[in-house]
């Protein structure tokens, strides 16, 4: 063999040797689509979230046995559990009264273990319309709601009725504890919907009050209740548009129920009511009317969802409103399911840099019929002010103002005799303050507030020092008294506050050393910062469900690696009352399935741990050379690495085409220091790529089989937009980008969620950040994926990326959805990603779906509700 032969040889194998070792194989693409399948069964005694039944110390909860669910009842004081009845005579009940087929093992109650009933796996009513399963009559029935009705069992003869329609109420609820639905990770998808993280944070609940029982303290009204959010785009147009959404299209019909037409003052003497945009009184009985206000005007108008009582009823507060720009997209359903011919509708949507709806309180006396418009050197430019809640003892009002720019926001205090307000709190920051209020699971805000004894005191969240802690305020002169928590640690939630005894419960982030940061343990810590408490210390992500007096919990915790475990503990000691359920994985391991290892690289600064995951496939031979492919979601809001455990892991079926998938959290995602968050300030193009490339290339140093010179990536929304910006801003490392329904120019996107990150007013970051203004740096694969219909992000976004392309001459490849909204949910059961991906990255043609397909499991019929 000549030299010259031999040469073109070893060209010819080392561009070959991508081919060689590739899958991408009709049969890798059966194998994954198999593999939910195949995972069913395989962890048993898996243990749902307890349901504390009413004041008692009794509850019950789920874990997975062989096909199914059984259901446990335990005694916190006696330390035992049972099962809670006889399934299979309960079984036969039901059937006889539902005219259904349930086993003994798939009851249609709801488990909490995202293994819903036969009924609700096979899409009749879907789990909009079930209630949860309730124990009543001293536990000796049940009752439960499945495909609209309730019913009610006797679990002693073992007979069921039909009762009735599900109320509105109760559907979609979780179990005998709506606390549990509060403080269980699992009971909030932190996508939200359409797979957006950004959606789960549309609307915020008011500040704590006295009045009425919660989670985030005690809610005074009579009758003001919580407005939309000015930058919040509705979801649909005016009633009377006769093409509006909801109407034949792909668009929710979403409009808020209707408000009362009048408001009761606490004595029942008055009713105030809005009359020619202004505010009017008339007595409860009978009477004439009196007019309160005189300058309100269609452009300047009073609004009943904001009139507030004074609980004395001697006061009444109301907003005057300026409307600002009332933005409209429209959109244009070429292929509606009910006609031929294309339709035309819009949605009210608010944009960065849109003028907002102003309000400004103006206080009225009853005996006087005279108004006070009160002072606003205060809350000048407000991007939102919450609805007036009054104290108890009727002394003042209160409202939040959330400044415009999202870098102050105040607590105001409205004295009730001479309207002067005064900031009891005043947070200000020189980049962003997160204004969503704490909770449970992955994208939750650092806002928190609770009154103490009708304000006497307020407990405020703020991350002043660097990290989210608590502090306690003097409600009476506004000082802060004493930093309640403190450390290189945040708080992540707070559960309870225990006002006899001064105590608050909460959840925190990082505060064990060596475990991830991202874990939530629970403690509990008095007011003045003494005597914090460990509840929980294994190493894990842990989920505590109280029982209502808080003299139990039952503490469950998991990891990716390890199935969750679940405990009673008893709340004076935190000592273990009852080991619960250990999930036995033991036939998962046997079958070969593997969880996704996790792994930790330092970030750009040389210090900071940056926290992901690594997804092999299932036949993974370590002599091989894998190319690596990154699920990206670099929202701000929130951290997206999963820390909880799957039996399959999310990105499996994509690993087994052959390919490692990775998770990271990089800089500028939530959920760590400020200063770590920060990052994203006036930046969303940076979207931690610099964190995730060194750590990229740290995995790749100590894994031979780890490609960092093939590597892909793929998001949807504001991951769309991370997912292209990565192949324009790195394009020496991403050489793939399958982008889905992406914000891909921040000043097109949703108001609330882009001045929050990116800053007011509009400045040259914005332009920065843009995937349209940077399209012409495009070097590798991109494909950009929209749905027509799009509510959450506009999708003229994709297209003005998609004509900034073409002008500069760029190739690229597109898909542009009829009738689909955000998300593209239409391609969750087609290839198109994972095709795009095998072609560029693994280098051999997918296989060819005009011509074969794969074989159907039972979890397909399922999914289509055959």
């Amino acid at each position: 063999m000549t030299n010259r032969r031999r040469f073109s040889l070893i060209i010819l194998l080392a561009f070959a040797a991508p081919a060689i070792y590739a899958q991408g194989t009709l049969a890798d693409y059966q194998r994954a689509h198999d593999l939910q399948d195949k995972t069913k069964d395989l962890v048993l005694n898996e243990p749902g979230p307890a349901n504390w039944i009413g004041d008692t110390h009794h509850f019950w909860y789920a874990h997975t046995v062989k096909g199914g669910t059984e259901y446990m009842l335990v005694d916190s004081e006696a330390a035992t559990k049972k099962v809670a009845f006889d399934h299979a005579k309960l079984a036969d009940a039901i059937n006889k009264a539902a005219d259904e087929h349930y086993t003994a093992v798939t009851l249609p109650f709801q488990s909490g273990l995202g293994r819903p009933g036969t009924a609700a796996r096979r899409g009749a009513g879907g789990p909009q319309m079930n209630a949860p399963l309730t124990f009543v009559d001293d536990e000796k029935a049940i009752e439960f709601g499945v495909k609209g009705s309730m019913y009610k069992c006797d679990l002693q003869a073992y007979t069921c009725n039909k009762t009735g329609p599900i109320p509105a109420s109760s559907a979609n609820r979780r179990g005998d504890n709506p606390e549990a639905d509060d403080l269980n990770p699992e009971a909030i998808d932190p996508e939200g919907p359409g797979g957006d993280p950004v959606d789960g944070l549309a609307w915020q609940p008011p500040a704590p009050q006295e009045g009425d029982t919660g989670r985030f303290g005690r809610q005074q009204r009579a009758c003001a209740v919580s407005h939309d959010r000015p930058g919040q785009q509705r979801e649909r147009t005016a009633p009377q548009d006769s093409a509006r959404m909801g109407v034949g299209s792909q668009f929710p019909d979403q409009l808020p129920p209707t408000p009362p037409d009048t408001c009761n003052s606490f004595d029942g003497k008055w009713q105030a009511f809005i009359q020619d945009f202004n505010v009017f009184l008339k007595p409860g009985g009978k009477g004439d009317s009196v007019q309160l206000s005189f300058d309100g005007s269609e452009k300047n108008y009073y609004s009943l969802r904001t009139i507030a009582w004074s609980p004395d009823s001697k006061k009444v507060v109301a907003y005057r409103t300026r409307p600002g720009f009332d933005r409209e997209i429209m959109y244009i359903e070429s292929s509606p399911a009910d006609q031929l011919q294309p339709k035309s509708m819009t949605v009210h949507y608010a944009k960065p840099g849109d003028p907002v709806d102003v309000a400004y309180p103006v206080l009225f006396d009853v005996a006087s019929r005279k108004g006070l418009e009160i002072n606003n050197a205060l809350f000048p430019n407000p991007y939102d002010i919450t609805p007036p809640v009054w104290w108890k003892d009727s002394r003042a009002f209160t409202f939040e103002y959330n400044q415009r720019g999202h870098q102050a926001y105040k607590v105001i205090e409205v004295d009730a005799n001479t309207g002067a307000p005064r900031a009891l709190i005043d947070e200000e920051t020189k980049t962003f303050f997160y204004y969503s209020n704490l909770g449970p699971g992955l994208s939750a805000g650092r806002k928190y507030r609770y009154d103490v004894n009708d304000g006497k005191e307020i407990i405020w969240a703020s991350e002043r020092d660097g990290w989210e802690h608590l502090y306690l305020y003097d409600g009476t002169t506004g000082a802060v008294k004493n930093q309640i928590t403190k450390g290189d640690w945040l708080v992540r939630d707070v559960a309870w506050v225990d006002e006899p005894n001064r105590q608050i419960w909460f959840a925190a982030g990082g505060s064990i050393a060596g475990q991830d940061p991202y874990f939530t343990q629970y403690y509990r810590i008095n007011f003045d910062g003494s005597g914090l408490t460990k509840l929980t210390d294994a190493d894990g992500m842990h989920n505590l469900v109280f029982s209502k007096d808080h003299k139990f919990y039952v503490d469950t915790w998991q990891r990716v690696d390890l199935a969750p475990i679940a405990q009673l503990r008893r709340s004076d000691d935190q000592k273990v009352v009852l080991d619960l359920d250990k999930s036995d994985t033991t036939a998962l391991l046997a079958a070969g399935f593997r969880p996704p290892d996790v792994f930790v690289a330092k970030a750009r600064d040389g210090k900071t741990d940056i926290w992901g995951t690594i997804t092999k496939p299932m036949n993974f031979d370590p002599k091989k050379k894998y190319p690596v492919i990154e699920n990206i979601y670099a929202g701000p809001q929130g951290s997206f690495v999963p820390k909880t455990f799957s039996a399959l892991a999310p990105d499996q079926a994509l690993a087994e085409l052959g390919f490692i998938v990775v998770h990271i959290d990089g800089m500028g995602t939530s959920n760590r220091s400020k200063a770590f968050h920060d990052v994203a300030w006036h930046d969303l193009a940076d979207a931690g790529f610099p964190d995730r490339i060194l750590w990229h290339k740290a995995a790749g140093a100590k894994y031979p089989w780890y490609d960092v010179t093939r590597v892909g990536i793929f998001g949807t929304s504001a991951g769309g937009q991370n997912a292209l910006g990565a192949v324009l801003f790195h394009p020496e490392f991403y050489k793939v980008t399958v982008t889905n329904s992406g914000c891909h120019d921040n000043r097109m996107d949703k108001m609330w969620w882009n001045e929050q990150w990116m800053g007011y007013p509009i400045g040259p970051q914005y332009e920065a950040s843009s995937n349209v203004v940077n399209a012409h740096l495009l070097q590798g694969h991109a494909l950009i994926i929209a749905g027509e219909l799009d509510s959450n992000v506009d999708p003229a976004s994709s297209l003005q990326v998609v004509n900034a392309l073409v002008k500069a001459h760029k190739h690229f490849d597109m898909l542009y959805i009829p009738g689909q909204n955000h998300g593209v949910g239409s391609l969750a059961r087609e290839h198109y990603r994972d095709d795009y991906l095998v072609r560029n990255l693994l280098g051999v043609e997918p296989p060819d779906w005009n011509k074969v397909s794969l074989k159907e499991s039972p979890s397909d019929h399922e999914e289509a509700g055959q």
